[in-house]
């Protein structure tokens, strides 16, 4: 009987195409729009995962997200360096500067000030040159996608495609001259702007003179420490806000949950894809079953029990979901494979697949239970008569 349901199935190559389509379309559409979400939603945060070394961060009580950034005094992070549990301290200097191009225009980017004795929180790849030449005079390094797009140098003839920056070009970053020592490799922001590393005194030049300046405070806990107790032990000792890595991420991440329209906007791509799918899917397979009534009811003629023709009607909807899950799951992947290194936010983690296939599941489920119902009710002597 297994077989039979196949080649009921199959029989049709238009309807069953249509169904395949029909699940297929919303699997590629649920994927997409999830990958898109999670690639949006994680470069806001993109920072903090680069700087992957800290164990915590400590900032102004009142900072809602990374660049969120509120300065707080130097004198601080000796505060922190002298609280029970501390590894060491380092600063990091977070801040938007402008920097004059080549034709005169301004770009603004996010330069990051490292400490200068240990360069915690470089770059996690560095592409040309050296991380240790940031000790130079007037050094900055300068992420690729800044050096190959919008700090790229202007065409040498007209029509030509931008001359890219390289080791040894100079900047002009707020007035002041930045020599760059190094291309690197970083996770991209959420505003995609140039991302330039510099140490943290370099930073305090560059930035306009303000009366507090340090933006973060990065610090290692000791080997066997709990960091919610080493939290705790810096909030009271400074007044200050200490949070994990993890926790500053997921901060960051439901702020942009709840203050900007990106679920909003992707949750409605996703329903609409998800009722267009079903719609398309469900009757489809609807009037796959009607036309194939008789069929059903030859079989009930013949013996066959309600049990057998759900399970005959559940094959079909399982054969047509995991074939279309696998097409619009693997469509998606492709895109993703050649969205990669482009500007389009794209990220597929382990837990997207699992949620598209519940949602074919629902699909399937929808459509059989629609079909089963008609085929339970059917009188076998209905396909007899004239």
């Amino acid at each position: 009987m297994w077989s039979v349901a196949i080649k009921m199935l199959v029989g049709d190559r238009g309807k069953y195409l249509g169904m395949l389509m029909g699940v297929t379309f919303a699997c590629l559409l649920i994927t997409h729009q999830e990958a898109v979400f999670v690639g949006i939603m994680t470069r806001t945060y993109s920072v903090i995962t680069d700087l992957g070394l800290p164990d915590i961060w400590v900032m102004d009580p009142k900072v809602q997200f990374i660049d969120d950034s509120k300065p707080m005094r130097d004198t601080q992070l000796y505060q922190v360096r002298g609280v029970d549990g501390v590894e060491w301290a380092v600063p990091l200097y977070k801040g938007l500067l402008r920097a004059r191009l080549a034709d005169g225009n301004f770009q603004s980017c996010s330069v990051l000030g490292l400490d200068d004795a240990t360069m915690i929180g470089g770059p996690p790849e560095m592409i040309d040159g050296r991380l240790e030449d940031l000790r130079q005079a007037d050094a900055v390094v300068v992420d690729i996608v800044g050096a190959q797009g919008r700090l790229a140098k202007p065409p040498v003839l007209p029509g030509e495609k931008p001359v890219p920056l390289k080791v040894g070009d100079v900047l002009e970053l707020n007035d002041h001259r930045a020599v760059v020592v190094g291309i690197c490799r970083s996770s991209r922001s959420f505003q995609n702007q140039p991302i330039l590393y510099t140490t943290y005194t370099r930073a305090m030049r560059f930035a306009p003179r303000e009366r507090k300046m340090l933006s973060f405070i990065l610090v290692k806990a000791r080997a066997g420490q709990d960091l919610q107790t080493l939290n705790r032990r810096i909030e009271a000792a400074t007044e200050l806000r200490a949070l994990t890595a993890r926790e500053f991420r997921m901060k960051t991440f439901w702020y942009f949950m709840k203050y900007t329209g990106i679920p909003i906007n992707l949750g409605i791509a996703m329903f609409m894809s998800l009722v267009v799918g079903a719609a398309i899917a469900g009757q489809t397979f609807y009037t796959f079953t009607l036309e194939n009534l008789r069929y059903f009811g030859t079989l009930k003629a013949m013996g066959a029990s309600n049990s057998l023709l759900f399970r005959m009607i559940l094959l079909q909807a399982v054969m047509v979901g995991i074939i279309g899950y696998g097409i619009g799951v693997g469509g998606a992947s492709v895109f993703g494979y050649f969205a990669s290194g482009t500007e389009a936010a794209w990220r597929i983690v382990w837990q997207l697949p699992l949620i598209t296939a519940g949602v074919v599941v629902l699909i399937c489920s929808l459509s059989a239970a629609i079909c089963i119902r008609k085929v339970m009710r059917l009188e076998p002597a209905v396909v007899f008569r004239s």
